[in-house]
């Protein structure tokens, strides 16, 4: 421990209080410009340190039931994701999922927002939270987490270097994001070039198509084109360890298989469901959701079976199934299947205006080199995007290491600290703590 600094409990430094909900709760929530500002996850989830605003608002009778809360006031909640700290930036009601920390003048409420945060903190968090299923604080639990607290003018050079820190990890996150959308562009120009003819060096016709390439529709370039099992045969379902793999849309990503998530179908529905089964080879469609995202059916999935998904098996003299199934992600067939695509809060994919789309197809020499400049170009955006994901995760890990040396007193340099001392309010947080208890009384 740092010298001046003192270990105590946070009930010791704080008043800590649990909100409350009226109930009904429907009863009381209200469109009045005069209604509370009811303080719900959601609105605290939008929000990345304070509390600015509200989805609802309760009537004002509804406080005698909640908890009023106020600028200034730092809130924690206590079930789900508990152990995450937001301060108050408008005056409002919380539930009982929540707790709130008044504030204390003594502490700047910076300093206990980020050693909330901490990792040194949310440990103490969850080994003591209760509950099987759902873990969940309260106040007792609170109160007894160990803190460590510093003079005044520590805890605002803490608070300063933290935030600069924060900041500049902060530029640096969003650098790297920028980097990973110019990479999602990139990849989406490429499949265009591709489909327009760009990536090959044949002779092009007047309107500036490779010779030789022509104009299909994709039922003329596929020898099926089907949709899986529609309606979910719950009664053919069983265990991973004696069924058979069925793709759904979370088995379907853009050129991959995602192997997680799995249904099965026991040997009753395989056989029935006959028809469903995959092939290698086969092109697996999205219908709903985002519809066309496609993979290629490979040999360790042969056999499987489909669920709500189109698979087209493609006529291997016209057309190869990784080509058809990066035409299929590209931006150029995204928009054919936006087009025709039915519904309007999601969109959904059917066999009718799949096979009737248009596709401007090469020879297959010509398909596999524009599939070897496809694979050139996306695997160098593969690796980068790889290592940005790796500075992200980094990133994350530094942020937390900044917090845990931060409250073990750690992160000031011994020059820092003698100018802490200079100031006209340092003493040591033993004297701080003493006026603080006594205040508390």
């Amino acid at each position: 421990m740092m010298v001046d600094w003192v270990e105590c409990k946070l009930g010791e430094v704080f008043l800590i209080e649990r909100g409350g909900s009226p109930r009904p709760i429907k009863e009381f929530v209200t469109t009045d410009a005069n209604g509370v500002n009811w303080i719900k996850i959601g609105d605290a989830t939008n929000s990345s340190k304070y509390i600015k605003s509200t989805i609802q608002k309760i009537k004002p009778s509804g406080l005698k039931k909640s908890r009023e809360v106020f600028p200034g006031d730092l809130i924690l909640s206590n079930s789900m994701s508990f152990g995450r700290p937001y301060i108050m930036g408008i005056m409002g009601a919380i539930h009982d999922g929540w707790l709130v920390f008044r504030e204390n003048r003594h502490i700047e409420k910076d300093f206990i927002y980020h050693s909330l945060g901490s990792p040194t903190t949310f440990n103490q968090f969850s080994k003591n939270a209760k509950g099987s299923t759902v873990k969940n604080l309260n106040i007792k639990i609170v109160e007894d987490v160990d803190f460590l607290l510093p003079p005044l003018p520590i805890q605002r050079a803490i608070v300063s270097k933290i935030e600069s820190l924060f900041s500049s990890l902060d530029s640096g996150i969003a650098d790297l994001k920028k980097a990973q959308a110019q990479l999602k562009i990139y990849r989406q120009a490429v499949l265009k070039k591709a489909f327009e003819g760009e990536l090959t060096s044949r002779e092009l016709t007047k309107e500036g198509i490779p010779k030789d390439w022509n104009l299909l529709q994709l039922k003329d370039a596929c020898e099926n084109i089907k949709v899986g099992v529609v309606i979910k045969p719950a009664q053919y379902y069983t265990d991973s360890e004696n069924g058979i793999k069925a793709f759904r849309s979370a088995n379907v990503r853009e050129n991959r298989i995602n192997d997680t998530n799995w249904v099965y179908f026991n040997k009753e529905g395989h056989k029935v469901n006959k028809r469903t089964q995959l092939s290698e080879g086969d092109v697996l469609i999205v219908r709903s959701g985002y519809p066309g995202t496609s993979c290629v059916v490979t040999k360790d999935f042969a056999g499987c079976n489909a669920i709500d998904i189109l698979i087209a098996t493609p006529n291997l003299e016209l057309i190869l199934p990784n080509f058809l199934c990066a035409f299929n992600n590209s931006p150029l067939a995204k928009g054919l299947f936006s087009k025709g695509s039915r519904g309007v809060a999601q969109k959904h994919l059917n066999v009718g205006v799949y096979s009737k789309l248009s596709i401007l197809l090469p020879p297959i020499f010509d398909q596999k080199q524009i599939l070897k400049e496809i694979e050139s170009r996306l695997s160098v955006c593969d690796k980068v995007d790889k290592d940005i994901k790796d500075s992200l995760v980094k990133a994350t890990a530094l942020r937390q290491s900044i917090l845990k040396k931060a409250f073990e007193g750690k992160l000031l340099t011994k020059a820092e600290i003698e100018k802490c001392k200079q100031e006209a309010d340092y003493e040591p947080a033993s004297v701080l703590l003493e006026r603080i208890r006594k205040e508390k009384k």
